[in-house]
């Protein structure tokens, strides 16, 4: 299983070599994101959809936390 994770980490790393071409104000914003990827709730499915599919396991990861954030967002303002 450490290995499986490695994968993961791995990706997740090579992506950050990209974040050095944003600006600075996105490129926190990104490197957090990706943070945020390594301690997610969904890891156990990125990991169980195996090694071709790592990238676009990330970023459906990135979409359901931007979907879950949008949803607590509304039902906030639904509130008052």
């Amino acid at each position: 299983m450490a290995q499986e994770k490695h994968i993961l980490t791995t990706e997740i790393e090579n992506w950050r070599l990209f974040a050095r071409a944003l600006r600075e104000e996105n490129r926190i914003l990104f490197n957090q994101m990706l943070s945020e990827c390594k301690a997610s709730e969904y890891y156990d499915c990125v990991i169980s959809k195996g090694k071709g599919l790592v990238a676009e396991s990330l970023f459906l990861i990135l979409i359901l936390q931007q979907q879950k954030m949008i949803n607590e967002l509304i039902a906030k303002l639904r509130q008052k």
